[in-house]
């Protein structure tokens, strides 16, 4: 009778106490491998995953970018390519990897006078700025600065991309900006080739996941071919199977999320889109980021990844901080 009775007062407290016990013993491990867990709870959440979604610059690769080379296109104006990128630079001051690569391939200068900036948008995937008697120069992916015009660029594009390489277009145009707009479709001037170096762990990583019946997706801004090989290189099953997001409606994107496994072009609304699908797809569904266009999704999402070198906001919301910014952790 009595061993009945302390059975009896053991179970409703008794497993809140070993929940809660074997909860922070998972918080315990996970921070010996440089992993902040910020919401206990999603350790039981982080074993129920079956798709983990990645985004490629900073988790599949290391996120240091090296322009290569640049080609140039045309008759040379009254402009020196190096020098264009060397005052792009100045204005825009970003701080993302893309804008690192191009600091430290071309430099800076300020011996041109700006009159009008354009900064990048996740929604055109480019930037601009117009300077003084010269004209406006615009930068950013090919297919969104050169419009229409992209065709005739396309196979040598898409041959770039193929080998992995990121391609941004510098192109030119005589007319201004205006209401946040290029006036006039630019002419390519240039093509500039990056380099993103993969994460020497990211192989053997996802083989880890792949081999524990965890899906991998990859979404990411990029050119969908470029992000296609790379996931090739790591190992991702799959990776053949790849899709543009750009001018999809949000219906389509909510049809095939379940179809493929890369995604390129993705903006951040399509990002938590995806999220969705997948859970109403009865999967459980983890998201790592680091940059504002990945918090609705890692907000949407069962279990948010965040990195330690990712914007404050991120990881204010994530539920794990990966404390090394490596997700092999």
């Amino acid at each position: 009778l009595s061993t009945s009775s302390a059975l009896i007062g053991m179970i409703p407290s008794g497993l809140v106490l070993l929940t809660t016990v074997a909860l922070a013993v998972g918080v315990r491990r996970l921070a010996k491998h440089q992993t902040l867990v910020q919401n206990i709870y999603c350790i039981e959440m982080l074993a129920h995953v079956d798709i983990l979604c990645l985004d490629k610059t900073g988790t599949i690769t290391d996120g240091t970018m090296k322009v290569t080379r640049f080609i140039e296109y045309g008759k040379k104006g009254e402009y020196n390519i190096d020098d264009i990128i060397a005052n792009i630079n100045s204005v825009l001051q970003e701080t993302n990897a893309t804008s690192k690569a191009l600091e430290n391939y071309f430099g800076f200068s300020k011996n041109l006078t700006v009159e009008e900036i354009l900064p990048f948008k996740s929604d055109n995937k480019y930037s601009a700025v117009s300077f003084s008697k010269l004209g406006t120069f615009v930068l950013g992916a090919p297919e969104f600065v050169l419009k229409s015009s992209f065709e005739k660029i396309a196979p040598e594009v898409n041959d770039y991309s193929n080998q992995g390489l990121r391609v941004l277009a510098l192109a030119y145009s005589k007319e201004g900006i205006k209401d946040g707009k290029v006036l006039k479709v630019p002419k390519l001037i240039a093509l500039i080739l990056i380099e993103d170096r993969i994460r020497e762990e990211a192989y053997d990583t996802l083989k880890f996941f792949q081999e524990n019946n965890v899906e991998i997706k990859v979404i990411s801004g990029d050119n969908p071919v470029t992000v296609s090989e790379i996931a090739r290189r790591v190992g991702v099953k799959n990776s053949e199977n790849y899709i543009s997001l750009d001018g999809l409606t949000d219906e389509e994107v909510l049809q095939i999320a379940t179809n493929y496994t890369v995604f390129g072009r993705v903006k951040p609304n399509q990002k938590k889109l995806l999220v969705q699908a997948l859970q109403k797809a009865n999967h459980t569904v983890a998201m790592t980021g680091d940059g504002v266009n990945d918090i609705l999704a890692l907000k949407e999402a069962d279990c948010s990844i965040a990195m330690a070198n990712g914007v404050s906001a991120v990881k204010n919301i994530s539920q794990v901080v990966l404390l090394d910014s490596n997700f092999a952790s």
